[in-house]
């Protein structure tokens, strides 16, 4: 069994458990499950060859960014739900990631090719500024059918805490690009486009075809401490990076923290110095948290990106 040092423990329990939000930024963890449940008791049939495209997401900021029911599907959509093709989607992504509306492009296959199959995003970091998650996969084969949970909030209605552990059901979706009727239609472009809608008829009949499980793993607040001038650069970094001071402060240890709270790589016995450099360049790309101890006991958080 894996044993966290005495701050990841804290760090781990207190969010759990309160799921305090202090001022500061902070990150959540969690696993994503899509547990399929396509039979044909409840969706009058099952195709050839049924099975599901990579499960593909982003998180995000504003609602509806990427598709809206009632909406024509964009390009990227359209091709996930007639092709199972991800490349344009993805590409509309990290559009979004590049004007700061989201943060994270995420992907990962079913680990069978069969109608009920499962896929788990593991270990996603989400930041409270990122806070939505969009997912979609195609029912394949079909025309334009997907499964999609749009703009699903990981925090609390007044947005100050994390949501705890939980699940929600997914439905089929008709992209409204093409008029197949069945699983094995020829391609009918629709013409014009209509906009994206549960299907409530044949063959999904409006029920559940799986469910989702978001699994909190740990919060991580980082508390903005009371020094001053004290800054860590660059960030994001490859993992070669300076940290500088104007005051007169002694450090005893430098700590660093990976985002679920565990203790990666301690530095001691450190001169005293207004300009302190440290390698990283070991450690995994991420989000670290590096803590700084003064000989006179007081601390100072800092957020690290490596990339």
């Amino acid at each position: 069994m894996k044993h966290f040092y005495s701050l990841g423990a804290f760090l781990f329990l207190f969010s759990i458990t309160f799921f305090h939000t202090v001022n500061g930024q902070s990150f959540a963890v969690y696993n994503f499950t899509f547990t399929s449940t396509w039979n044909e008791t409840d969706h009058t049939s099952i195709p050839n060859n049924a099975h599901w495209s990579d499960l593909v997401c982003a998180t995000h900021k504003v609602i509806n960014e990427f598709l809206e029911e009632g909406q024509p599907a964009s390009i990227g959509i359209k091709n996930v739900a007639e092709l199972g093709s991800n490349t344009n989607f993805e590409n509309e992504v990290n559009i979004v990631i590049a004007s700061n509306r989201a943060n994270q492009w995420l992907q990962e296959p079913f680990n069978n090719h069969a109608a009920i199959s499962t896929a788990t995003l593991t270990n996603v970091q989400v930041n409270e500024n990122y806070p939505l998650l969009t997912l979609v996969s195609m029912v394949a084969p079909s025309p334009d059918w997907f499964i999609m949970i749009n703009s699903l909030n990981l925090r609390n209605e007044t947005n100050t805490n994390w949501k705890p552990s939980f699940s929600t059901d997914v439905y089929a979706f008709d992209a409204g690009t093409d008029d197949g009727i069945d699983y094995e239609s020829n391609n009918m472009a629709s013409n014009p486009p209509v906009g994206i809608f549960k299907i409530n008829g044949p063959p999904f009949n409006g029920n559940v075809i799986g469910t989702l499980t978001v699994s909190l793993q740990s919060v991580l607040d980082v508390k903005e401490d009371t020094f001053q001038n004290l800054s860590i650069y660059p960030n994001p970094s490859d993992g070669k990076v300076t940290i500088s001071h104007s005051q007169n402060i002694t450090f005893k240890d430098i700590e660093v923290f990976n985002v679920i709270g565990k203790l990666v790589k301690t530095y001691n016995h450190i001169k005293p110095a207004n300009i302190i450099k440290l390698d990283l360049s070991q450690l995994n790309k991420g989000i670290y948290i590096l803590r700084i101890n003064t000989i006179d006991g007081r601390s100072k958080t800092l957020k690290l990106a490596l990339q």
